[in-house]
């Protein structure tokens, strides 16, 4: 007897939940155009322009001609933007006083490859990472993929003096070899 009450309300419920989420699943949105950004110089521009070139009511009986978007109102879209490395002289000294020789001897190899960290406890966190992640046995290509995103989030990391794959190759193989130890 329970076991028929059971799966009534189990599949009762199972129905409401189902209806209640049809309508969610429409994949329909209520923005009708997506908003773009302007300078200020050629949005006064643009208002003062506006105001001079509306047209003129219609008179009473008849009806204005609807409006047509101007090539110029249709915006361009913007090219992606990638903040620029941070310069080698606005980089604060790294603090090495607190840490040991291994580390000290990590950091020192991965200014040899060409790796220089902004900070040295972003680079010790990231050979921490991959120490931890090779002794649970994962793959390099699963510990590159973080490898790669930690080593291009540096603010002193430069994709055009070598390529964020590289870096994080650089990483896992110094830790690897220096650090895991």
């Amino acid at each position: 007897m329970y076991r028929t009450r059971g799966k009534v309300v189990g599949v009762a419920v199972a129905i409401a939940a189902s209806g209640l989420l049809a309508a969610c699943g429409d994949n329909d949105s209520t923005a009708s155009s997506t908003p773009t950004l302007t300078p200020s110089t050629s949005a006064s521009a643009a208002s003062s322009g506006a105001t001079s070139a509306a047209p003129a009511p219609a008179p009473e009986g008849e009806q204005a001609p609807p409006a047509q978007p101007s090539p110029e109102d249709s915006p361009a879209p913007a090219p992606q933007e990638r903040p620029a490395p941070v310069p080698a002289e606005d980089i604060p000294a790294p603090e090495t006083a607190d840490l040991g020789d291994k580390e000290k001897t990590f950091i020192a190899e991965l200014n040899k490859q060409g790796v220089n960290p902004s900070n040295p406890q972003d680079a010790i966190t990231i050979g921490n990472y991959i120490c931890g992640a090779a002794a649970a046995g994962k793959p390099d290509s699963e510990i590159a993929i973080y490898a790669n995103a930690m080593a291009g989030a540096d603010p002193a990391f430069d994709p055009a003096k070598m390529p964020v794959e590289q870096a994080g190759k650089i990483y896992i193989d110094v830790a690897k070899q220096t650090y895991c130890q």
